[in-house]
């Protein structure tokens, strides 16, 4: 498209820079048949005679020189422009500075000078007119003749009234050739806004700000600390095998759809879909300090769990009777973050150990669970409320990884709270009533009593 763009520019200056040379060629030959026409016949003045031979001759040569070069340099143009008018310059001293030819060829060199280059080349125009009137001086004294012959007014009438003309049907056909350009280019405008926002949904949003505000850049690779976020449908290949590739299509489009209202929500950056799991990364580009970027993955993640119960109840409408339940793995730790692959394609990720262990913990969790790592753990402890799974091993690690499985913010747990978690300098409690066998309670509560009891001691004290 920037060809083509380059190409009608390039032709549309050619065409008008051709139509200036006609009209700078009009004043010449008008200037010419003035000088002409100033001869007293049959007693010919042979320097004016002269004067306007040489005046079309040179107005021919310097016409087929410039349209030959077709305005390849403008700066060309300018000359001739100024050369122009010393020859106007001369032809007027030449004439005697007659009145009506004078005020008209004057009033034509400094109105193409005022719209063809503004205030610097109605100057140089008016100090070339001056330099042709001060250079006539060496051939011929003029008399300043106020009296004017009619041939003289004649012509000078007719070349002033096609001058006008054809720059009137010159800024005519200008006018609409820029209309047509401007209709053209509100079109392109529109197909490129169109093709952006197509292109927009393929692109992660941190690439897509980036290009379109020229920082390519900054998606340089580097290490950062992010929050990196895993989830997959339990069962999915075997539904897909089950059902029409319609059906399929449909529900795999109207859960990513949901999955990604719901990131974006949360400020996240969406990584990649790879079928019907979901990568997000936290804390590349939208940071808000680390606590709230694990906070703002963890809220995530509970909400899609809660959005998936809905689906499933659409989905069951719909005939799909088998459960669809999501995993979901959270880790926290430093990556590299950037612009991945060839010149020809780059893929914007995060790489590293850590978000192996995000990738390892969703695999590990069961449908409908959400589990993070300690590193994660740690930061939204005291907002939302965790189960301490103990230790698993992790492939590619030689040492095992703490986990916790997210129940839900503490704010909403209410009377039905069955987990509890406190941790503080000297004291620490994990308490999950769930769990706690029925004839364990009175000795958990006699502890607890006796805890209670020493701590209470102890402050009296």
């Amino acid at each position: 498209m920037s060809d083509n763009s380059a190409n009608s520019k390039n032709s549309s200056h050619s065409e008008v820079s051709l139509r200036q040379h006609d009209i700078r060629a009009l004043i010449c030959f008008a200037a010419a048949g003035t000088a002409i026409t100033h001869v007293n016949w049959p007693e010919i003045d042979w320097l004016l005679f002269g004067a306007g031979l040489l005046v079309g001759v040179y107005t021919v040569v310097s016409y087929f020189f410039i349209k030959r070069r077709v305005m390849s340099q403008h700066k060309a143009f300018d000359r001739f422009m100024m050369a122009d008018a010393a020859v106007i310059g001369a032809v007027l001293s030449l004439c005697d500075f007659s009145v009506l030819p004078t005020i008209m060829f004057v009033t034509m060199v400094q109105f193409n000078s005022l719209i063809n280059g503004g205030i610097r080349k109605w100057v140089l125009d008016t100090l070339a007119l001056l330099l042709g009137v001060a250079a006539s001086f060496a051939l011929h004294r003029p008399e300043w003749n106020y009296s004017s012959r009619l041939e003289i007014s004649s012509i000078s009438l007719v070349g002033i009234f096609v001058y006008f003309c054809a720059y009137a049907l010159y800024a005519y056909n200008r006018m609409r050739k820029l209309t047509e350009q401007v209709k053209r280019l509100s079109s392109e405008h529109t197909l490129y806004k169109l093709k952006t926002y197509k292109l927009a949904r393929y692109l992660p949003p941190t690439v897509w700000k980036a290009i379109s505000e020229g920082r390519e850049q900054s998606l340089t690779t580097e290490r950062k600390r992010v929050t990196v976020f895993f989830s997959d449908i339990q069962g999915f290949s075997t539904l897909a095998e089950e059902l029409e590739a319609e059906t399929l299509t449909e529900l795999l489009n109207s859960y990513l759809t949901e999955m990604a209202r719901i990131a974006a929500k949360h400020k996240g950056t969406i990584d990649k879909f790879m079928g019907d799991a979901v990568m997000v990364i936290f804390g590349d580009a939208q940071s808000e300090g680390m606590k709230m970027d694990c906070l703002r993955c963890v809220s995530m993640a509970i909400e899609m769990r809660k959005k998936m119960q809905e689906l499933q109840a659409r989905w069951y409408n719909q005939g799909i009777k088998k459960p669809m339940l999501i995993r979901m793995g959270i880790n926290t730790g430093y990556c590299t973050v950037g612009s991945f692959g060839t010149s020809h394609y780059m893929d914007y990720t995060v790489l590293g150990t850590h978000a192996n262990i995000a990738s390892r913990l969703e695999s590990a969790a069961e449908p409908g669970e959400i589990l993070i790592s300690h590193e994660t753990w740690s930061l939204v402890k005291d907002v939302v409320m965790c189960r301490d799974q103990g230790e698993i091993n992790v492939k590619g690690l030689t040492h095992p990884v703490r986990i916790y499985q997210v129940v839900d913010f503490r704010k909403d747990l209410g009377k039905g709270q069955t987990w509890f978690e406190e941790n503080m300098t000297g004291f620490s409690m994990h308490m999950d009533l769930e769990k706690i066998r029925n004839y364990d309670k009175d000795r958990v509560v006699e502890m607890l009593n006796n805890a209670a009891a020493r701590l209470k001691g102890k402050s009296i004290k």
